[in-house]
């Protein structure tokens, strides 16, 4: 291959990636005017930005919320959760944002469909993790959107910073993680 096809091909690359972007943005868009926010799963096997080769095994898997910041709340973020578990906690949160209720640190917060208990707690480095928030609010990483990291409880009603806690391997502690 010759100089001008590496140039061309590598140009090429950059076009599709950005397509690529560009129709992932108006997604994100189009399902935050829809219902107020979405949510941003990062982990498990796959990966489906073009050329992408993610490692899965660089932590535990997280999601968060992209859209809460614009209703003046910091955006949620849990770790440890399958999609589908952490979705539903992220989205009845969101609903009770919606709905008025601010969810402050500390406070403990309990649901009538999960029986584990949830602490937030404030992010100090949100900018090295919720990259879509981010991007979608155009904020460079010294000035992310704030966020809360929703720290649950373990059967036996031990949080994360707790002796004894039973995976906290699965929920880091805030401040320690970084994307």
């Amino acid at each position: 291959m010759t100089a001008d096809e590496t140039e061309r091909k590598g140009l090429e690359m950059d076009a599709r990636t950005q397509a690529w972007i560009d129709q992932e943005d108006a997604h994100l868009a189009a399902t935050i005017r829809r219902h107020g926010w979405a949510i941003q799963y990062v982990g498990g096997d796959s990966c489906s930005a073009p050329g992408c080769e993610c490692q899965s095994d660089n932590g535990p898997p997280f999601a968060y919320t992209i859209g809460l910041f614009g209703m003046g709340h910091p955006e949620l973020l849990i770790f440890g959760c399958p999609p589908d578990h952490g979705a539903n906690v992220l989205n009845c949160l969101g609903d009770r944002i919606r709905n008025g209720e601010t969810l402050m640190a500390g406070q403990i917060i309990t649901f009538d469909h999960w029986p584990q208990r949830i602490v937030p707690e404030t992010v100090p480095n949100p900018g090295e993790i919720v990259f879509g928030s981010n991007h979608f609010y155009q904020r460079p990483p010294e000035a992310s959107v704030a966020v809360l990291q929703l720290s649950y409880d373990d059967p036996a009603g031990k949080f994360p910073w707790e002796d004894g806690y039973v995976a906290p391997e699965l929920q880091p502690r805030p401040g320690t993680f970084r994307a």
